[in-house]
């Protein structure tokens, strides 16, 4: 496992609207880096393993090595977990597809249309069922598991094709209409439409919020759940193209493409806790409590860092903070 020194930065508010870096001691983290031959993107969190998306398949590692594969024509987005199935979109044959990760096995296909077949956009589960953007013009579709069947066809913004699910509610992002928009999954209807900046992409519904990407701003704007009203923003850098995000351990984890691998931020203070790894290109990133997962596609690689001993990225030195 190859060792790697990364210097810890803590943000902290010093006086209105200003952010002062305050180094603190550099801590060991550990990344192993795993070759993944092709295009690996996508992850979704399997226990001890992970899915990847790539090229023609989705194939599941461990730390130890690839433990199955799944042909598919073209595996795209992010991915979701139910039970025992993975549900994984194809943007060439523009269905949904369920796997059995108990067997590696496809178990059904459901013809759902797909709202991005660039390939950025996301499959969630929630409220019992499976949600993904089915056309460019806004249409979220909802599958019944026990059927494999569309049972709602949600009308959203066009392009709302980032979706997350948690904290009782359906959010749909669309970075052309720059918004979010709360999805009640009672009613299967919009009922909070909220503007964001600028290209606003992947979110995470998580650690008392809703956490988007706004990738032509460079910052990570929080969204109250029960209001839908922005209620502040960090900046990361000058801009957070592609990348991922996810929330969990009492962070907000994100995957960015330029200066590091990803970032740790603080959810009640918006400081940025810790920046980690040298730049790698695009990729994924999912959080675990022992660790997290990252790809980068162009460098053919897996990675999985390991919580570092006694660390908890904060400190004492942080005030509340609302936004910059």
């Amino acid at each position: 496992m190859k060792k790697i020194l990364q210097h810890i930065r803590i943000i902290a508010v010093v006086a209105a609207g200003t952010c002062a870096a305050i180094p603190i001691t550099a801590q060991a983290q550990q990344e192993q880096v795993i070759t993944v031959p092709g295009f690996a993107d996508f992850l979704a969190v399997d226990g001890t393993t992970v899915w990847a998306t790539n090229k023609g398949r989705v194939e599941r590692w461990s730390r130890h090595g690839k433990k199955a594969a799944v042909a598919m024509t073209r595996p795209c987005g992010g991915m979701a977990i139910l039970d025992h199935d993975l549900w994984v979109a194809d943007c060439i044959d523009r269905t949904l597809n369920r796997i059995d990760t108990r067997t590696a096995k496809k178990i059904a296909t459901v013809a759902t249309g797909i709202g991005n077949p660039a390939g950025e956009l996301n499959v969630v589960a929630g409220a019992g069922s499976i949600w993904v953007a089915s056309d460019a013009k806004g249409t979220i579709a909802r599958v019944d598991p026990a059927t494999n069947r569309v049972i709602a066809s949600i009308p959203a913004n066009p392009g709302g094709v980032y979706l997350a699910f948690g904290l009782g509610a359906l959010w749909a992002v669309s970075a052309t209409q720059q918004s979010i928009q709360r999805i009640d999954p009672a009613t299967n209807t919009v009922v909070k439409t909220t503007p964001l900046g600028k290209e606003p992409g992947f979110l995470v519904a998580g650690e008392g919020a809703v956490w988007v990407q706004e990738q032509g701003d460079g910052t990570v704007a929080r969204v109250d759940a029960d209001t839908g009203e922005v209620t502040g923003r960090v900046k990361v850098g000058a801009n957070l193209k592609w990348g991922d995000i996810d929330a969990g351990g009492g962070k907000v984890w994100l995957r960015t493409t330029d200066d590091q691998v990803f970032v740790v931020i603080d959810p009640r203070t918006l400081a940025i806790l810790a920046r980690v790894g040298k730049p790698a290109g695009s990729g994924a990133l999912r959080y675990t409590p022992a660790g997290v997962w990252t790809t980068a596609h162009d460098h053919h690689t897996l990675s999985w860092w390991s919580a570092p001993a006694k660390s908890t990225f904060t400190s004492p030195l942080l005030s509340e903070d609302t936004g910059h």
